[in-house]
């Protein structure tokens, strides 16, 4: 009963903050689409935990791809591409809030792109997406679905070139672009939320140094090396969180 009289008190304050406010950004992870049944990196049931010949993280990486590419793109194509995954709650929620005026971005760690299947517009993707690739030789643009229509080494159907997706790899750097604007965001909010990321992946998580407001809200199952900063803490389900917000 203590419990839930303590998360109904902290729900009145995240929509306190959020009625209130019309410069909310919002930064998630990976914990905002697994409850759209993508897996997760290093959850107990995430792609860290299932065998595979090579850890994730190794397989994910620049080299490995340069080194190994047809291993990568067994990985990628088995794991990668969740094509059928659809938007929850949270998704669905912030691409309302925006719509209200209210949310100015939504800065995701996520390569799925259910914020704008959900109907987000304003989205900043850290580590890229799997809807955009690319062919290395001439330059031609494919979606997911042709990657995923594809076995072995997706192939330019125009020159014959290998297709890499646009998506960041261990060892690459993140888009300059995007973080500066990411950065601009944080830094002019006055509520940002974060929901579903274990603020272990830098430089990602490092952006929120950046957050000068006294509204800073943290939504995730876990404990994170943030939590004690935060003005507002909500241990539970993202999606759960926000399915209870009203615009």
């Amino acid at each position: 009963m203590e419990k839930q009289t303590e998360q109904m008190n902290q729900l009145e304050q995240l929509q306190k903050m959020i009625s209130e406010s019309d410069k909310i950004v919002f930064f998630g992870g990976a914990g905002v689409s697994t409850e759209s049944g993508i897996p997760d990196f290093r959850s107990v049931d995430g792609l860290y935990n299932q065998t595979y010949d090579f850890p994730p993280e190794t397989i994910l990486s620049h080299s490995f791809y340069l080194s190994n590419t047809k291993e990568f793109y067994r990985f990628y194509h088995d794991k990668m591409l969740c094509l059928d995954a659809k938007p929850n709650e949270a998704h669905l929620k912030l691409a309302e809030l925006e719509r209200a005026g209210k949310l100015k971005a939504v800065i995701t760690q996520n390569i799925d792109g259910l914020h704008q299947l959900a109907g987000s517009t304003e989205v900043l993707e850290l580590h890229g997406s799997v809807h955009r690739n690319y062919c290395r030789k001439c330059g031609k643009k494919f979606d997911a679905q042709y990657m995923k229509d594809h076995t072995g080494i997706p192939l330019c159907d125009a020159c014959g070139g290998d297709i890499k997706p646009d998506v960041v790899l261990y060892e690459e750097g993140l888009d300059t672009r995007t973080m500066q604007k990411s950065v601009q965001y944080i830094s002019n909010a006055d509520v940002l939320i974060i929901g579903g990321t274990s603020l272990a992946v830098y430089p990602a998580a490092g952006l929120i140094d950046y957050y000068r407001g006294r509204k800073l809200v943290l939504i995730n199952k876990s404990q994170t090396p943030m939590d004690r900063r935060a003005d507002l803490l909500i241990q539970g389900s993202i999606g759960e969180v926000f399915g209870q917000i009203q615009v």
